[in-house]
């Protein structure tokens, strides 16, 4: 009888410790590497007592492959483009705009652009735009100035570039520097833009970066280096010898935002999650550790107010909409393929 009171003890013990150890409602967010204050992550979690799953991605690319692999996520931060496409191919699902109330926080000129007309698949995380990090020192602001994204070919910088490893981007400073669209599909104009990199790779000796990039430019590894606009206020803020530049013959101006897939396993939380990003507290917070610029107005005055964060770093952080040059890229799939056929060929000379 003993041995049979004790088995049932045992059995009411380990029936009660799973129950209290069930696994709680989990959140998969897939974002880019070094983007989130990981104390939000935390206080979500508490606050809703949940678990977050929170990978990082290093390109788009990266991102819609894993997708398209048949990986689950409920929240994404894919840039502009990249939305437009994954909205034509039936992979995302609209939000309940009824569940992200904090969506009236945003900077009115982010809401609506080309990527979602609409505003109904997406919601800003951060934004910015590409431009050239510079050794005050060392470059001729005079150079900069006349020559812009040409610079970037002028032998008296040849082994002091650094250059982005991205074929979007590339070739955006390319049709920039030669006056054209970033998003034309006219392939002389895209042949000329390939030759022009042709023509950088091989007189220039640049040397191809991503992240790392952060810590060379701080360490004045090189004089130039090709730069997302919230990286750059990192570097400036770390090394008082950079400036950044962005080019009049104009750049891009990007976006990227929070998505639910069409998958998604947890749409409800998935919308709490997009909501609590769009807080003040949250977003002042995420924009103070990552350095990229908020979508949220009144985050964005206060860091950019006199004696705020990031007023002595206003050419970094507060992005220009008033040049007609400078654009947002718009997904073609033939153009990218091409776009990616010609930057292999580029790097492989």
């Amino acid at each position: 009888m003993k041995k049979i009171i004790g088995l049932l003890l045992m059995t009411l013990l380990v029936a009660g410790g799973l129950s209290a150890c069930s696994p709680k409602e989990t959140l998969h967010v897939f974002s880019w590497g070094v983007y989130i204050d990981e104390d939000l992550i935390r206080e979500f979690e508490n606050e809703h007592n949940v678990r977050v799953i929170y990978d990082e991605f290093a390109s788009n690319e990266e991102m819609y492959t894993r997708l398209l692999s048949g990986e689950q996520y409920d929240v994404l931060v894919p840039s502009d483009y990249t939305i437009e496409r994954l909205v034509q191919e039936n992979l995302l699902q609209r939000l309940d705009l009824s569940k992200i109330p904090n969506r009236s926080n945003l900077i009115p000129q982010l809401v609506g652009l080309p990527h979602d007309p609409q505003g109904q698949y997406s919601m800003p995380y951060f934004w910015g735009n590409v431009g050239l990090v510079y050794n005050m020192n060392k470059v001729s602001v005079d150079d900069l100035e006349a020559q812009g994204w040409e610079i970037l070919r002028n032998p008296t910088y040849a082994g002091r570039v650094y250059f982005y490893d991205s074929e979007r981007d590339a070739f955006m400073i390319a049709l920039k520097a030669l006056g054209y669209s970033v998003n034309t599909t006219n392939e002389a104009e895209i042949q000329e833009a390939y030759e022009w990199l042709l023509q950088m790779d091989a007189t220039m000796n640049v040397v191809y970066v991503t992240d790392e990039i952060i810590d060379s430019m701080i360490a004045g590894n090189k004089d130039i280096a090709v730069m997302y606009s919230g990286d750059a206020v990192y570097v400036q803020i770390e090394n008082e010898e950079m400036g950044y530049y962005v080019p009049e013959q104009g750049s891009n101006t990007w976006v990227d935002a929070m998505v639910i897939p069409s998958n998604a396993r947890n749409v409800d939380l998935a919308h709490k999650w997009i909501n609590f990003m769009l807080s003040h507290e949250a977003a002042l917070a995420n924009t103070i550790e990552v350095a990229y610029t908020t979508p949220i107005q009144s985050v964005f005055d206060e860091v950019t107010a006199e004696g705020g964060d990031y007023a002595d770093y206003l050419d970094s952080y507060v992005p220009r909409l008033d040049n007609p040059l400078d654009e947002a890229f718009r997904y073609n799939n033939e153009i990218k393929k091409l776009l990616s056929d010609l930057y292999t060929l580029v790097k492989a000379q």
